[in-house]
């Protein structure tokens, strides 16, 4: 396995807090365009965060939002970050058919690609529902990469490549495709997700930060993600949700701005993107001698 030890990329789901699976069943699609949409004030709120920190980011922006919100897109480029698809409609990928499928990915990409004036490399599936077949349709598209697979314990929304099974957190899918896993640590035989979500909220942020220097030391880069709904402790709660529902979509809001914040300038962190050229990098790079090997083992020991 290529050793990135020290490598860190971080990523935001731009999506608004209608979109998340926690609220679909009493929040139907229909409906969506008469919610109190906060996803553009929290996108920018995260970008000013950024940006005193000078710290890059991949933005995996559903075509949805880009729509409805057309200055989000170039304000996230003109800020230098990676703008990447999160599809179009928030559809889980393994409920569509690959003619709906290749669709929507089609139709955020090029949006996307209008908005900021630049290639869309990177997709990433909501709520990381990605699915074998689905691959060679994203390469169909000119995608370069996906960025939806979480190798841990069994979810109850989560996809699977069979290609992946957790010991190597960047792929080569195809010929010119990768996959960029989102992080899990390491318990015993099993990972737990370790990239983001309600498990960064939920967990005491000292804690999370062992589970991140785990990671790092381990010579695995660090992938982690957010949506911008959870530096929102006020976006609405609909009626009628389930307790499990309600608990995944609040737990931890109140505090997660300030984790965003601290963690955006805990590490040296990259896009995406340019974490998959620095692999690729050290993919291509000529083996060294044994006795340099030994040499960087010794030194990392002492």
């Amino acid at each position: 396995m290529t050793d990135l030890t020290g490598a860190a990329a971080l990523s935001i789901d731009v999506e608004d807090w209608f979109h998340s699976e926690n609220v679909k069943a009493v929040v139907p699609r229909d409906s969506w365009d008469g919610c109190v949409s906060r996803v553009a004030r929290n996108t920018e709120r995260m970008l000013e965060i950024l940006a005193k920190r000078n710290t890059p980011a991949t933005f995996f922006v559903l075509g949805w939002v880009a729509e409805r919100f057309p200055h989000l897109v170039p304000a996230i480029a003109a800020a230098g970050h990676e703008v990447a698809s999160h599809g179009y409609g928030h559809e889980l990928v393994y409920r569509m058919t690959p003619e709906a499928f290749a669709a929507d990915i089609d139709r955020s990409r090029k949006l996307l690609e209008d908005q900021s004036g630049r290639t869309v490399l990177g997709y990433r599936a909501p709520c990381f529902s990605i699915t074998d077949w689905a691959v060679d349709l994203l390469q169909e598209a000119g995608y370069a990469y996906d960025s939806s697979m979480v190798p841990a314990l069994a979810h109850d929304r989560y996809g699977r490549l069979d290609a992946v099974d957790g010991r190597q957190p960047i792929i080569r899918l195809r010929e010119g495709f990768d996959e960029v896993c989102v992080s899990c640590l390491q318990v015993g035989s099993r990972g737990l997700p370790w990239g983001g979500g309600g498990y960064f909220r939920l967990a005491p942020y000292a804690l999370w930060l062992r589970g991140v220097a785990a990671i790092r030391r381990s010579g695995q880069p660090y992938v982690f993600y957010i949506h911008p709904w959870e530096i929102d402790p006020d976006h609405p709660v609909p009626p009628g949700m389930s307790a499990v529902n309600r608990f995944r979509q609040r737990v931890g809001l109140n505090r997660c701005e300030d984790r965003f914040a601290a963690i955006a300038g805990d590490f040296e962190w990259s896009t995406i993107e340019s974490l998959i050229d620095r692999w690729r990098g050290a993919e291509a790079a000529p083996e060294a001698p044994p006795s340099v090997i030994a040499a960087q083992t010794n030194e990392r020991r002492s």
